[in-house]
C-alpha cells in the first residue's frame, strides 16, 4: 500500500473548504444574476463602479484581486452590454480607465436587493460568527 502523508489529506487543507465555500456562495448568486445576464465577477466589477463611478484597470485588479488577463475580456463584455466604457487616460495612454454608463448605473436598481436576498438565506452562522469570518478572510487577504 502507498505511503499516506497527513499533509496531503484533503481534510487537512485550509484551502479546500475556502475554495468549496467560495464556489457555493458564488453559485448562490446565479439565480439572481443570470436573469440580468451577469456573472458573479461582472457583478463585483459593477459593485466597484457603483461605488466609485470610474477606476483604472490596475486599481480594479487590486480591489478585486484579479489580473488584467481576467479583467480585459470581462470588461469588453460589460462594455458590449452597454454598462461600462473603456477609455485611455488623458494623462497616460498606457492606463485604461473604466467608467460606469447610465445603463450601468440603472442596473444598480435591479441589483439592489440581491445582497438582502442572499443574507436572508438560511446560514449556519450567527451574525457574530459571520462578522468574525469576514474579519478573518480579510486578514488572509492582508487587508484588515
Amino acid at each position: 500500500m502507498a505511503q499516506k502523508y497527513e499533509q496531503l489529506l484533503l481534510k487537512n487543507q485550509l484551502c479546500f473548504p475556502l475554495y468549496a465555500c467560495s464556489r457555493k456562495i458564488v453559485g448562490d448568486y446565479t439565480p439572481y444574476l443570470k436573469p440580468l445576464g451577469l456573472t458573479y465577477t461582472q457583478y463585483v466589477v459593477m459593485m466597484v463602479l457603483w461605488e466609485r463611478e470610474s477606476v483604472n484597470v490596475g486599481q480594479l485588479g487590486n480591489i478585486l484581486h484579479l489580473d488584467a488577463g481576467t479583467l480585459t475580456p470581462l470588461l469588453k463584455r460589460l462594455e458590449n452590454m452597454g454598462y461600462v466604457k473603456r477609455e485611455r487616460s488623458k494623462d497616460d495612454e498606457r492606463i485604461t480607465v473604466i467608467s460606469i454608463t447610465d445603463a450601468g448605473d440603472s442596473l444598480k436598481e435591479k441589483c439592489k436587493d440581491i445582497p438582502l436576498k442572499l443574507s436572508s438565506k438560511n446560514s449556519p452562522l450567527s451574525e457574530k460568527e459571520a462578522k468574525e469570518l469576514y474579519r478573518l478572510l480579510y486578514l488572509l487577504l492582508d487587508e484588515e
